[in-house]
């Protein structure tokens, strides 16, 4: 990715920004009506009141409202000769502190962050008991569940599956197929940790798996249940997705790993 200086006035340049937030009060990524704070309308406000002309980004993942980001991707295009680290320090001087743009340069024009993404890699946190501290974080299971019964269940996601029972996405609209290569969970200190890896996700997706996972993991349904929705069954009446919490966007993937 080139540092982008010298510009002539007038010229589109594509640029990439690379961003991390809290989106604990954010009603999620995508901008909504005026009045609703969200992440992208957040940082388009800052990026037009600096580069003082009308910017519209285009994110990787659309997170949900709590939903967090570590390595969150978004592109736009801009008139602007302004310097590109001067840019990324002034808009992270107008940001809330809960939003951090961590990366920045320009792109060929073609560059899209959502349509060029090969991949992208969420992570779900854990813990097993109530805390004030980390429940900003991190969802809760309330009680001992069992790792090793997830940890079946997830190497069951590895592949192409229609995941369908697991979103809230109309099946009609776009289709519920999606490419797994990495399914699993670890402990990570206090922390139980589930890592997915997909070339799509659905609305809702990983927190429908998570819920379902845990849920059998603490015995609240048989595994069987799980396996059954995997296979094209339907969601129980019972389950709701897991705590926005503890979900994060960690990482977008490109071709060659950009």
């Amino acid at each position: 990715m080139d540092k982008g200086n010298n510009h002539t006035d007038g010229i589109m340049r594509k640029v990439r920004i690379d961003i991390e937030y809290d989106g604990t009060g954010f009603s999620g990524w995508q901008r909504q009506g005026p009045g609703i704070e969200t992440v992208q309308g957040s940082i388009e406000s800052v990026l037009g009141r600096i580069l003082q002309e009308e910017v519209a980004i285009d994110g990787a993942g659309r997170t949900d409202r709590g939903v967090h980001a570590r390595g969150q991707v978004a592109s736009f295009a801009t008139a602007s000769p302004m310097p590109l680290p001067r840019l990324m320090h002034s808009a992270n001087s107008l940001l809330p502190d809960t939003v951090r743009l961590t990366r920045i340069g320009t792109v060929p024009p073609e560059f899209h962050a959502r349509f060029s993404a090969v991949s992208r890699e969420y992570r779900y946190f854990l813990v097993e008991a109530p805390s004030a501290i980390d429940g900003r974080f991190a969802g809760c299971s309330r009680g001992r569940v069992d790792l090793a019964a997830m940890n079946r269940l997830a190497a069951m996601l590895a592949g192409v599956h229609d995941f369908a029972a697991f979103s809230k996405e109309d099946p009609l609209e776009k289709g519920c197929l999606c490419t797994v290569a990495h399914a699993g969970w670890y402990r990570y200190g206090r922390f139980l940790v589930f890592r997915i890896e997909a070339n799509r996700f659905l609305r809702s997706m990983v927190r429908f798996l998570v819920s379902g996972m845990v849920g059998a993991g603490a015995g609240r349904f048989p595994e069987g249940a799980f396996v059954s929705m995997l296979e094209g069954g339907e969601r129980p009446l019972r389950m709701v997705p897991a705590d926005p919490a503890g979900l994060f966007l960690w990482k977008v993937g490109y071709e060659g790993n950009g």
